[in-house]
């Protein structure tokens, strides 16, 4: 049987982890408007994480307020994804009429009412 040799992959482009092409190119190209945003979005996703490994882990005694810091993490993370996609100059053609006012208006009016029920459930 005669041996082949084969030849290792010809390296394309740079010598860059993927990891570290994508946060170059989130850097690079993401306005200043939605990273603050996303900032948002990463503390309350780490928010919620942390109340809910808190209620597994220690307690959940009053449960209620368990609940209702929860659902405000989530609500409120829903709330802002909905903004980052409405103020996302990429999506432009599916937003046509809702400005970046409006969209903030609209996210703030909801955070309102979110926070306004959370309130109210926890007694």
């Amino acid at each position: 049987m005669p041996t082949t040799k084969t030849s290792a992959p010809a390296k394309t482009g740079s010598s860059q982890s993927p990891l570290s092409s994508l946060w170059t190119a989130y850097y690079d190209t993401t306005s200043t408007r939605l990273k603050t945003i996303d900032a948002f979005l990463v503390f309350l996703m780490l928010s919620g994480i942390i109340q809910f490994l808190y209620c597994i882990l220690v307690t959940n005694f009053p449960f209620n307020a368990f609940l209702a810091g929860f659902a405000s993490c989530v609500g409120q993370f829903v709330l802002a994804a909905s903004l980052r996609a409405q103020v996302n100059p990429a999506n432009r053609t599916e937003f046509k009429e809702v400005s970046p006012e409006r969209a903030f208006a609209d996210f703030a009016i909801g955070s309102i009412v979110l926070h306004f029920f959370v309130y109210n459930f926890l007694g």
